[in-house]
């Protein structure tokens, strides 16, 4: 069982990190702006606190494909190493525009998170 598991994380991470990829590619940096990673980390918050919901009160799925999904295609689907990075790039080009990154991304990380449980523990 750990051996699926694991195959079934992987195959959710490859997933994951392939539409990751696809979505930064098909939303433009603009002015040096990162919209591709805010968009997948805040649709990624709002998917993780949705399926968790889900998942718990109204989809009784195995643990397996939970995980593949949770842990392997979410979690790889977002990427806080490409906030870090991208944000250290606009702190040291423009404090404001750096600040205002932090803002949209935790505010509306926090917002999408608490949309995601309510919507997907509502009936």
């Amino acid at each position: 069982m750990l051996s699926r598991t694991y195959t079934a994380v992987a195959l959710g991470g490859g997933i994951g990190s392939v539409l990751r990829y696809l979505i930064s590619s098909i939303i433009p940096t603009v002015n040096g702006f990162p919209y591709g990673t805010i968009a997948v980390n805040l649709t990624g918050c709002f998917l993780l606190s949705y399926l968790s919901q889900l998942f718990s009160k109204h989809w009784k799925i195995d643990m397996i494909t939970q995980k593949a999904i949770m842990t392997g295609l979410i979690g790889s689907f977002t990427t806080f190493s490409a906030f870090t990075t991208e944000l250290v790039q606009l702190m040291e080009d423009d404090v404001m525009i750096g600040s205002f990154y932090i803002l949209v991304t935790f505010i509306g990380g926090l917002g999408m998170t608490f949309m995601g449980a309510k919507v997907g523990g509502s009936k």
